[in-house]
């Protein structure tokens, strides 16, 4: 389509005869140009001027789509020599800079296609000078080591253009913010100085090329300000230079400035490595709400420096700053960069680098009201049309509404509006919205009074500003405004005091309060999550303190959806990893991950979204994923070092609790490794091994993998005492070991505990082997006799070890967890049944004809009741459940749990459910079937 076809606005001529002599150097063209650039040139000196310099030209680009004539413009420039180029780049700009203008004016180029066009305007002149002038300091011998062709990479300069330029996003009369970089590896030691001085005086010659003001005009003004501490380092610095600058001293400003960078020009391949580098400090792995106050000062700071402090009723349009002022540009860019900052180091989807885009991606994931963005996204293309109407009228880099009615008069027809009171009010609206939607994200919002204390509270709470938590200024600050909220929340608790004593541990437990603060201080709905853990599991309150950063999973947006399962957290867990390069990061990542299920699990079943059988399953599905998801990292770091796997690879079994798929929130995970040599003797790599030696120090990285204290803690402890011959034994047992141990040497307590194994990671046919041996073993190691004389031997055993610590111990003594489980066990082994969970297998003995219903029902009642305080008591304290130590709210959580209306009913229940299981198991094992064959 033709330029005219595509016009759907025209500006009005301010000053009719001067529209009228442009209306004459297009008279020949369709009336609607002719009307297009009548207006242009009537309102606006700089566009006429433009026009009839480049009329020639000008009548030729408007003949047919704008898009053809910008590329020509471009690539014209592009092919001009050094010698030519400064004034080849100045023709580009006016040619440019007309026919983006009447294209905006004309409504034929979006917003986007008319800041985009600017902005590739922009790339083109930084990546053509600086190849140009690096390749001019080649030839000169001023770059030790570099060649001629080094010149298609700028010798590995490179421009990273910043704020608007980055985004795209440059405005008519935009200077452009550079920061000006070159590899340093790509140099010997030796020639760093040279380089670094041939690479300053390349900057500096590319400023004054695009910069400075000839009889052509000019390109852009250049903005180097932007580069790390620019007061004292040079103009051009070596990339190691600023990543340690960033990593050392970055502030929260320049995190937001690198939001929209991007290399625009010189070694771009390099350009994106560093970015890529820099991403840690970009994008915070925690959510980071301490950016919101950090936002609210730059904001205060800018309208101290230019005198912008009036409220949204004071607004006075003469002279109003468009882009800084209340309401203005800069305050939805400041809302849509902080969310990003906030959240984008937890989503990548977060990290673009256009505002309107980036704000309906923050949409998309809920961190900004569909309605909200809608009119912030309206209120910005409508504050950039005026911002460019500002500066078209004689090019100048001003955001400042006009001083006087002429002015507006003139600015009203230059947007095509006859009505200047009409384009106020709705200037002065548009403000005033924007101020709505954003000041109160921004302000922090007034101090609360503080309730009536006791004197235990008073005690108390005297005791927080020694806390670590508390020893900053800015914590101190957030503080006193959230500290009246939590202390009104805590005083509508069961028991405020109680509450409160947790409150303390919890405080007292952090190491630092900014960040947990400001989450606190943004989203008040964390402090009814934390009363009520404080209120109810004391044990749940210290993990936190601990590790505050799982509340950001409260705040993702999926922390209340439906639990996703083993597979589906495996495959989220693998994509997390693989998206983190380094193997160290890989194992914290793992761990943050997990603390936050592991965080999510407890809460669901604290609030009694799910109970505590559904938790059991989930903290097993969670513990299956994380092995399943750290085996492919934790091999291909071994590979890198040994080699690939020799033979078929390993399978990892999960035993025990973690084998029936029941966990509770402290459970460690019972673990085997089984592998397959299959005949080869050495693995093929830098630092071959042995087979065995292989898989031995494979299981061992495996597990220093998952038990390893780093910076974000362990995943678990690991226990590997149920494979072969247990400590005596090998880590790793090979296949044929395995099967020959089991098959002739293995006592029945190890043919029992493969009752409950499951592989969780490895290669799939192995695991596939596996279970078929282990079904087969369990067909033929289950003689009646046997099996049950020794099982009377070791819950003796078991019962002099470990005996009963009295009515509130769930796991041991007489008809309680582990004596159920051990019957279970052999009812499984005796009847040759592949399942794993209690219930089924006193299933499995019914069928059987071994255990009669009324036993296996009282057996598993006494198993439920009994897991139900089990997960519970992990729940809410480290050590033993102690009833009168748990609080009101621990009490009430056990009480909901267990069903029981009071404790005394509750010791009661467990009494009985235990006797009346602990009968049922001896009358079992009291009459054990003559032969396999009774077992049917």
């Amino acid at each position: 389509m033709t330029f005219a076809s595509r016009i759907t606005r025209c500006p009005i001529a301010y000053d009719p005869e001067r529209g009228a002599d442009a209306r004459a150097l297009f008279a020949d063209m369709p009336p609607e140009i002719a009307d297009l650039t009548e207006g242009a040139g009537g309102c606006s000196p700089y566009l006429n001027g433009l026009m009839l310099r480049e009329a020639d030209w000008l009548r030729e680009a408007l003949s047919g789509a704008p898009e053809t004539a910008l590329n020509d413009v471009l690539h014209v420039a592009s092919q001009t020599p050094l010698s030519g180029l400064a004034d080849a780049l100045r023709q580009a700009k006016r040619r440019v800079a007309v026919l983006t203008a009447l294209a905006d004016l004309g409504g034929v180029w979006s917003l986007e296609q008319v800041t985009g066009a600017l902005t590739r305007l922009a790339d083109l002149a930084v990546d053509t000078s600086m190849k140009a002038l690096v390749g001019a300091e080649i030839a000169r011998g001023k770059i030790p080591g570099l060649t001629e062709a080094d010149a298609a990479t700028a010798g590995g300069m490179v421009a990273l253009a910043m704020g608007k330029m980055g985004a795209f996003e440059l405005n008519y009369s935009s200077d452009i913010d550079l920061i000006m970089l070159f590899d340093e590896d790509r140099f010997d030691p030796a020639d760093y100085m040279d380089a670094r001085a041939a690479f300053i005086r390349v900057t500096r010659r590319m400023t004054a090329m695009l910069s400075d003001l000839t009889g052509e005009g000019y390109v852009f003004r250049t903005d180097l300000r932007l580069r790390p501490d620019p007061s004292v380092t040079p103009v051009c610095t070596s990339m190691d230079a600023a990543e340690r600058y960033y990593e050392s001293v970055g502030r929260t400003w320049e995190r937001a400035a690198h939001i929209k960078a991007r290399p625009c020009g010189g070694d771009l391949d390099a350009g994106w490595r560093y970015l890529d580098r820099l991403r840690p400090f970009v994008w915070r792995k925690h959510l980071d709400f301490a950016a919101i106050q950090d936002a609210h000062d730059m904001r205060l700071r800018i309208r101290d420096h230019k005198g912008l402090h009036v409220s949204k009723s004071g607004i006075a349009l003469e002279g109003y700053n468009l882009k800084l002022g209340l309401g203005g540009i800069r305050e939805i860019e400041f809302f849509t960069q902080t969310r990003q900052i906030i959240a984008g180091g937890r989503d990548p989807d977060l990290r673009g680098r256009e505002t309107v885009k980036s704000l309906a991606a923050l949409v998309d994931k809920g961190w900004v009201p569909a309605d909200v963005a809608e009119v912030l996204t309206t209120e910005y293309r409508a504050h950039r049309e005026v911002e460019h109407r500002l500066q078209m009228i004689n090019d100048a880099q001003t955001h400042d509404l006009p001083q006087n009615a002429d002015g507006f008069d003139r600015l009203a027809r230059f947007m095509g509006q006859g009505d200047t009171q009409a384009m106020r009010a709705a200037i002065k609206a548009r403000l005033i919205r924007v101020n709505d939607l954003t000041e109160g994200f921004f302000a922090p919002s007034a101090v609360p009074p503080a309730p009536e204390l006791s004197e235990t509270a008073r005690q108390i709470t005297s005791r927080w500003p020694t806390y670590p938590a508390l020893r900053s200024e800015r914590a101190v600050e957030i503080f006193r405004r959230l500290k009246p909220e939590l202390l009104s929340r805590l005083a509508r608790a069961a028991k405020p005091d109680e509450a409160l004593v947790q409150m303390d541990g919890f405080l007292a437990g952090l190491p630092a309060g900014v960040q947990l603060f400001s989450l606190f201080d943004a989203n008040p709905q964390l402090i009814d999550l934390i009363v009520d853990i404080c209120s109810t599991a004391p044990a749940l309150a210290r993990y936190l303190s601990r590790n505050s950063s799982v509340f950001d999973a409260v705040i993702g947006g999926a922390f209340f959806d439906e639990w996703p399962g083993e597979t589906a957290l495996k495959d989220q867990l693998s994509a997390h990893l693989a998206e983190v390069p380094d193997y160290e990061a890989k194992l914290d990542s793992a761990r943050r991950w997990m603390k936050e299920w592991h965080f999510r699990v407890g809460v669901h079943h604290l609030r009694g979204l799910i109970d505590a059988d559904r938790a059991g399953r989930q903290y097993a599905d969670l513990a299956s994923a994380v092995i399943g998801g750290m085996w492919p990292a934790v091999l291909a770091e071994f590979e890198a070092k040994h080699g690939c796997p020799p033979g078929k690879g390993a399978v990892v079994l999960g035993m025990g609790s973690l084998g029936a798929g029941r966990l509770n929130a402290h459970s460690d995970l019972d673990l085997i490794v089984i592998y397959d040599g299959e005949g080869v003797e050495m693995s093929e790599g830098r630092r071959p091994l042995a087979t065995r030696p292989y898989y031995a120090r494979l299981t061992q990285a495996l597990v220093t993998a998952v038990t390893v204290q780093t910076s974000e803690g362990r995943l678990y402890e690991v226990d590997m005492r149920l494979r072969p011959s247990g400590r005596q034994g090998p880590v790793a047992t090979s296949l044929d070991a395995f099967q020959s141990y089991q098959l002739d040497e293995a006592w029945t307590w190890e043919h029992l505990a493969l009752t409950r194994a499951r592989p969780v990671a490895g290669d799939p046919a192995l695991a596939k082997a596996v279970e078929t041996f282990r079904l087969h073993l369990l067909s033929k190691k289950g003689a009646p006799q046997k099996t049950l004389a020794d099982v009377l031997d070791m819950r003796t055993r078991i019962a002099e070890a470990k005996p009963a610590k009295g009515a509130w111990e769930a796991k041991l003594g007489p008809g309680r967890l582990q004596d159920v489980e051990l019957v279970a066990q052999a009812a499984a082994l005796m009847a040759g049944d592949p399942s794993a969970r209690v219930e089924d297998q006193l299933a499995a003995g019914v069928r059987s004809g071994w255990l009669p219903q009324a036993g296996a029902n009282a057996m598993a009642h006494s198993y439920r009741l009994m897991w139900r305080l089990q997960s519970a008591a992990r729940l809410l304290t480290d050590g033993p459940l102690v009833p009168g130590d748990v609080g009101i709210g621990g009490t009430a959580f056990v009480l909901r749990e267990t069903g029981a209306a009071s404790l005394d009913a509750l010791a009661d229940m467990l009494t009985h459910a235990a006797a009346e299981a602990q009968a049922a198991i001896e009358s079992a094992l009291a009459h054990p079937p003559a032969s396999a064959k009774e077992l049917v």
